[in-house]
């Protein structure tokens, strides 16, 4: 299952429907661009509570998934634990396999 969203999100790197890092995704979400913001699981409490009012501010949906580690090396971006998805068609197929992977976690 996290294979799919690594995938997903490995594509939308290379179709350049990817945006990362904190200024860059706050800027995007003010043009109305974003349209699924993951954050990672590692980012400081402070900048995650930032990044949500931002996204409750813009009207943004968001997910808390993955580490730093494991989703800058798929998209090939070092360092970044802000991701912002633009493709609305890419927002939703990630959204719902991240959703799919956290509700079968509860499962358990």
């Amino acid at each position: 299952m996290r294979d799919k969203v690594f995938s997903y999100l490995g594509f939308a790197a290379r179709t350049r429907n990817l945006v990362t890092g904190y200024n860059t995704c706050i800027m995007m979400m003010e043009k109305r661009k974003v349209k699924l913001l993951i954050l990672t699981k590692d980012l400081a409490e402070n900048t995650v509570k930032k990044m949500l009012q931002q996204c409750n501010k813009s009207n943004v949906e968001y997910r808390i998934f993955g580490s730093s580690d494991e989703l800058s090396q798929i998209t090939g971006k070092t360092g970044k634990g802000i991701f912002g998805i633009t493709d609305q068609h890419f927002a939703e197929i990630i959204c719902r396999e991240i959703d799919r992977i956290q509700s079968e976690k509860e499962g358990f």
